[in-house]
């Protein structure tokens, strides 16, 4: 999956208290390979984004997404870029009500605060009457949360399985969907079909979310607005920072201030 450094998988299956919570600091090409958890766990990014692969699909999550993973499911991950790192595990028995397959969760204020707050005071196993309250309150966000299956959706389908990876290879690229679907020796109409019906939303919608996952791991790396724009194919910057804030619901500078200075190196 990766040629970055192995990550160390944590232990937590004899750990008997009902929450617990991890801090770490993972380098650019970070990885994990496949194992698993006896407690359900959310893995989440203040910084950087992550991908796990489980259950013979791809989530990748962006800084304001997690992925949970149900109790005893197998995962790995892969971290491209240096990313600060939250994981918060729940008992089996306290994950009733929260999703019983891998997916990736819009991650609330509420739910923020909490993680950074534990995370400052360094509390790894909350233990007073108000640490437990606030764990469960974080559970109540995990259960509240609509999951989604993946914010960049795989395809199936060979033709379909091409247009995405060119585009990967190239997310500036200004092709129009007449284009793409002439290149797999398809109608603009039978390519549309399968982008529904294979990803659950229209060729542009996913580009879209590429380039935001593109833009974030850039503004991370301290690249201008400007450039940005220009290498994911918008003609201004206005018309990116406009894609941006629809994505993330604020512009990308004040984005980089909350969510884009990874320490790890």
């Amino acid at each position: 999956m990766a040629t970055g450094q192995a990550l160390k998988i944590y232990d937590v299956d004899a750990e008997t208290a009902p929450y617990l919570v991890r801090y770490d600091e993972f380098a650019a090409g970070s990885f994990a390979d496949a194992h698993s958890h006896r407690p359900g766990h959310l893995n989440y990014t203040s910084h950087g984004t992550m991908t796990i692969v489980t259950q013979g699909r791809s989530l990748v999550a962006p800084p304001q997404y997690g992925i949970w993973i149900p109790p005893a499911v197998e995962h790995n991950c892969y971290v491209p870029q240096a990313a600060v790192y939250r994981s918060f595990y729940v008992q089996p028995a306290l994950c009733t009500g929260l999703p019983e397959q891998a997916c990736i969760i819009r991650i609330s204020a509420i739910a923020r605060s909490i993680l950074a707050d534990l995370a400052q005071r360094d509390i790894r196993r909350p233990s007073t009457a108000e640490d437990l309250r606030l764990a469960e309150v974080m559970v109540d966000q995990l259960r509240l949360a609509p999951p989604e299956h993946s914010f960049l959706p795989s395809a199936q389908s060979k033709a379909l399985v091409a247009v995405l990876d060119a585009l990967k290879a190239e997310p500036g690229s200004r092709r129009t969907m007449a284009d793409w679907a002439s290149s797999v020796h398809m109608t603009e109409r039978t390519l549309a079909r399968h982008c529904h019906q294979e990803l659950g939303m229209g060729l542009a919608e996913w580009r879209q979310r590429l380039r935001h996952l593109c833009a974030v791991d850039a503004l991370g790396q301290g690249r201008t607005v400007q450039e940005i724009a220009f290498d994911l194919g918008y003609s201004t910057a206005s018309a990116f920072i406009a894609m941006f804030q629809r994505a993330a619901g604020m512009p990308p500078e004040q984005f980089r201030r909350e969510f884009g200075n990874a320490v790890a190196e």
